[in-house]
């Protein structure tokens, strides 16, 4: 009997299918040899704490085809939380964990003891109870997630591994401010001012050397002379070595960040801030013998630099040195196209990925060289190879050795120096077969 012709027979149906599977691959570019998809991240646990300190987790699922790799990261992200103090008295985390095994029975035995932290055992994140009254501790296994790894430590045990949180919050994620105070920046956003005050005065008493302009950072001053470095706010009010008395080295309050202020024997003075500043502060030194040189250095927005030279060019500080140093970090040049399987770029290494991180708009991973085949410096036994963009590929998988043909970029000051993978970069799996032919190539193509 003929089929209704709506409905198409079941072989003619599965062959559809398969056609339409086929286009969506060749379309999309779906390879079974690529990565599989991650599931949107689920909302954020809550706190594991009540009080103070805790952590919150998030996790999502990887979705692959038979054939496929695994997924490109991690499957969960710990985020500390923080909330209000605890209550005074109340008893830690740590201590609540132990006293659970207060009066049961343990070790084989019918013995009972009452048990409180021990912190001198190796894994800060075991549950490690010492006997009351008793020379030994014992250890119950982990400590809960949340528990502090030490007393007064900033990193909290989380599967057993004590981390410690990034500028991002989270926990191991190893990202920290640049210089501009941008979480995972490259100090692209600020320029850096470096300058020495060599104006010897015509006299004995206050003079300016310079503007430290709201929103700098990084603060360094420093010479060595028996000369005395002083700092007004903008107020007008000295906040150390003012009015002709000389203050005691310490940390003082200014501008809504804290300097530190430190004098030896040597004799030399410093002042260091980390700001940012929230106003503009007026640096000065106190003259009492010939100048030798102040240097000092700052980092400072990209947008406040201007209205800075402006500022000190209006209060007519002439300042007799050589050409002040400013100098703004350049992103990395857009990486050349390497020819496949041509490792033209140097240096060229066999290397072991030991881990990789994402920060910003690209992938650090961390490496172990193993050999070097071609290289104009030195490389160090670990080293960081940067691949740029969303998707760091090539991919490098975890404790596989590899052979890298990667682009060494140095900012003109020397503040930065890279070793970067570009998208389509060298970077084969080592085999005795790639050894080889880097070999040959290495002979036939001089440094």
């Amino acid at each position: 009997m003929d089929s209704d012709p709506l409905f198409p027979r079941p072989r003619l149906f599965q062959n559809l299918l398969l056609l339409l599977w086929a286009l969506l691959n060749c379309c999309l570019g779906v390879s079974a040899q690529g990565p599989g998809e991650w599931t949107p991240w689920v909302s954020w646990t809550r706190c594991s704490s009540s009080c103070g300190r805790g952590v919150s987790v998030r996790s999502r699922r990887c979705l692959r085809l038979p054939g496929e790799d695994p997924c490109w990261g991690d499957s969960h992200e710990y985020r500390l939380c923080q909330l209000p103090d605890c209550p005074p008295g109340a008893v830690p985390f740590r201590d609540l964990q132990c006293a659970l095994y207060n009066g049961r029975p343990v070790l084989g035995t019918q013995k009972t003891y009452q048990w409180v932290p021990f912190h001198g055992a190796p894994n800060q994140c075991d549950l490690n109870c010492l006997a009351e009254g008793h020379a030994f501790y014992h250890s119950f296994g982990r400590v809960l997630d949340g528990t502090a790894c030490s007393p007064g430590a900033q990193g909290v045990c989380v599967a057993g591994r004590c981390l410690s949180p990034g500028c991002d919050g989270l926990l191991g994620s190893g990202a920290l401010e640049d210089r501009c105070g941008r979480c995972g920046g490259a100090n692209d956003s600020c320029l850096f001012v470096q300058r020495v005050f060599r104006d010897t005065g015509a006299f004995a008493g206050y003079w300016n050397v310079t503007l430290i302009p709201e929103g700098a950072r990084h603060i360094r001053v420093a010479h060595r002379s028996r000369n005395h470095l002083a700092l007004m706010g903008g107020d007008g009010r000295y906040v150390l070595n003012g009015d002709w008395a000389v203050s005691p080295p310490g940390t003082y309050e200014a501008a809504g960040t804290h300097v530190v202020y430190t004098r030896d024997t040597g004799p030399q003075e410093t002042l260091q801030a980390a700001g940012p500043t929230s106003h503009n502060l007026l640096l000065q030194v106190l003259l009492q013998e010939p100048n030798p040189g102040i240097e000092f250095e700052f980092w400072l927005p990209q947008e406040r630099y201007s209205p800075f030279q402006a500022r000190v060019q209006a209060l007519g500080w002439p300042l007799r040195q050589p050409q002040p140093r400013e100098v703004e970090p350049q992103p990395p040049a857009a990486p050349a196209v390497i020819p496949a399987r041509t490792p033209t770029l140097a240096p060229v290494f066999q290397a072991r990925v030991l881990g990789h991180h994402r920060q910003a708009q690209e992938t650090r991973y961390e490496v172990r060289i193993q050999l070097v085949y071609k290289n104009r410096s030195p490389l160090r036994a670990r080293e960081y190879v940067w691949a740029p963009g969303h998707c760091p590929c090539p991919m490098l998988a975890p404790h596989r050795d590899y052979l890298l043909a990667v682009q060494r970029l140095v900012s003109p000051n020397g503040t930065q120096d890279r070793l970067l993978l570009p998208h389509a970069g060298y970077a084969r799996p080592w085999s005795p077969a790639e050894d080889s032919r880097i070999r040959l190539t290495a002979r036939r193509c001089p440094i």
